[in-house]
């Protein structure tokens, strides 16, 4: 069963993280703008040195899954390359959501599985993770005229428009909270007009026991609880549910990656229903795990993501 206390724990440590960061993100934008990028970034070198030299929270989470990700002890250099690369993507958020595409290069790989069905007027629901940049997906969706929603819970949408006021006061990012009386509606209709709406799925979050499962599943090499709810979600709506990440690859370079995980369109009896509602969780872990081992430094859960399957196991023996 899954841990009410870690969940709330874990979406508690969110919470606080973001707020946290505004005065910080604020204070790069102000440096971003000022400075230009080249500046901006020398400085996140000497600033990152800092936290990890310093040690804390922080740096201990970063070690505990570059150990699983690179198959080997992480040295100090790694988890300065991986807050780095945490810091850097958030630096370049400034910029992208100003969209100023023109600064960067960006490659796609897999963008049809989204061009397909929208070019026939059909809504497509986008699962991603807390891996690379988000708003590196921004530039696609820019350049092909899709038009892109996150959903999220009402909390967390909150402080994501807490954020963008920090970075890009004029930014608007459309979102859907998840918890409103009519978000169920407003989602079906943006899916029903062609929209593409992403959400994240490598968090469980507490106060959606009733619309998912929590299922524990090999990650990195070790039990991990992922919830099912996304894809339940998909599932009801009947809609194709793709993979999508936006990964950092150092300079000023993202490779934006597309994966069909399941289309639901055509939904069978219940049973089959839960069936490809499993396979669909298991190929986007599979899918997420692939890319840790290959951009091991883009993942940004700051938190110790296997402790909650620890400790069941550690219950049941």
């Amino acid at each position: 069963m899954k841990s009410e206390n870690g969940a709330a724990a874990a979406a508690g440590w969110t919470r606080q993280r973001e707020r946290s960061n505004l005065t910080l993100l604020r204070l790069m934008r102000w440096i971003a703008l000022a400075a230009g990028r080249r500046v901006s970034r020398a400085l996140l070198y000497a600033a990152v040195l800092y936290f990890v030299v310093a040690g804390g929270e922080l740096p201990r989470h970063s070690r505990r899954y570059l150990d699983r990700a690179l198959g080997r002890r992480a040295t100090w250099r790694d988890i300065h390359r991986h807050l780095f690369t945490f810091t850097a993507t958030v630096l370049d958020r400034v910029y992208l959501l100003r969209e100023r595409f023109d600064m960067f290069e960006v490659e796609a790989t897999g963008i049809e599985t989204i061009l397909e069905p929208v070019g026939h007027g059909e809504g497509v629901l986008a699962c991603g993770a807390h891996l690379g940049s988000f708003e590196a997906l921004r530039m696609v969706g820019h350049d092909k005229g899709l038009r892109v929603a996150m959903i999220m819970y009402e909390d967390n949408a909150r402080l994501i428009n807490e954020t963008l006021a920090a970075i890009a006061p004029d930014a608007k990012l459309h979102t859907i909270a998840l918890g409103r009386v009519d978000a169920m509606l407003a989602l079906r209709r943006w899916l029903d007009d062609g929209g593409v709406a992403g959400m994240l799925a490598d968090r469980t979050l507490p106060g959606n026991a009733q619309r998912s499962k929590t299922v524990t599943l090999p990650f990195l090499g070790a039990p991990a609880r992922f919830a099912d709810g996304p894809f339940r979600l998909a599932a009801m709506l009947r809609k194709k549910l793709v993979f999508m990440a936006g990964v950092y690859r150092g300079g000023n370079r993202y490779e934006l990656h597309f994966a069909e995980l399941a289309d639901f369109s055509k939904a069978g009896s219940a049973a089959d229903r839960d069936a490809a509602i499993r396979a669909a969780l298991e190929r986007y872990v599979a899918t997420l795990e692939s890319l840790c081992r290959s951009a091991p430094y883009n993942w940004f859960n700051f938190y110790d993501f296997w402790a909650e399957a620890d400790a069941s196991a550690s219950k049941s023996t």
